[in-house]
């Protein structure tokens, strides 16, 4: 609750006294603040700054915050990556940031609701506008990747292909792209692992394993990375002790 009250006020105009810089807002992020990121992000009115503000409380819903705030809290999200998009429809994290978001939002509420809503549809788009305007993108081409398995897995292989063109193997080669283009990010080989584990715990557990092992031998660079540091861990040792 107190995460709400905290975003709950009027948001100042852009300059006014306090607002803060996008420097104060990356710096918040990096230690674990998502919510005085937001709040210091949001209030730059910018692409960037609402691209950021998304990001961190996409991180903090899914992450950090109650069962019970999580849905409002990436509805939210989705709203502020929309600014993002709107400000510069042009810039690839924003567009990013907006699949990420419906992509968390989709998970929250479930398959059969997010299908309703449309959410595999757009969630493809803003990825693939991320990847047109950022071809060397990892976390997009990790994102598309998530989304062919997630869809896959969600409706099964010849439903995802003939409804969405979703398909095992796209998931794959995306997965595989973004981790020849970010070798060393701890996201890239964690979700690849959980992907994996989407598409098929038991064909992909050793491959699974392997990333979740990789991810964890990844310096831990900031807050977020603290939480996938964690986050694989615990998964891994859930692999190994149970099979899946």
């Amino acid at each position: 609750m107190a995460f709400c009250l905290a975003l709950g006020g009027a948001v100042p105009p852009a300059g006014a006294a306090g607002s803060g810089s996008i420097g104060e807002a990356r710096a918040a992020y990096a230690a674990g603040r998502f919510v005085e990121a937001v709040r210091i992000a949001e209030m730059l009115r910018t692409a960037e700054g609402y691209a950021l503000a998304a990001e961190s409380l996409t991180i903090h819903a899914h992450h950090i915050a109650e069962d019970g705030e999580r849905e409002m809290l990436l509805e939210r999200a989705i709203d502020l990556a929309g600014k993002a998009v709107d400000s510069d429809p042009v810039n690839a994290n924003a567009h990013l940031q907006l699949a990420r978001a419906i992509g968390r939002h989709a998970q929250a509420i479930g398959s059969f609701e997010a299908a309703g809503r449309g959410y595999a549809k757009r969630i493809r788009e803003a990825t693939e506008t991320a990847l047109r305007l950022e071809p060397g993108m990892a976390a997009a081409h990790l994102s598309l990747g998530l989304w062919n398995a997630e869809v896959v897995a969600a409706v099964g292989p010849f439903m995802a292909r003939l409804i969405y063109g979703a398909r095992k193997k796209n998931a794959l080669a995306a997965f595989e792209r973004a981790l020849r283009l970010a070798p060393h990010a701890k996201a890239v080989a964690l979700e690849y692992a959980l992907g994996l584990l989407v598409l098929d715990g038991g064909d992909y557990r050793e491959k699974a394993a392997e990333l979740l092992r990789r991810a964890i031998r990844i310096p831990v660079e900031d807050a977020y990375d603290r939480l996938l540091q964690e986050r694989a861990v615990e998964r891994l040792e859930a692999l190994e002790s149970s099979g899946g």
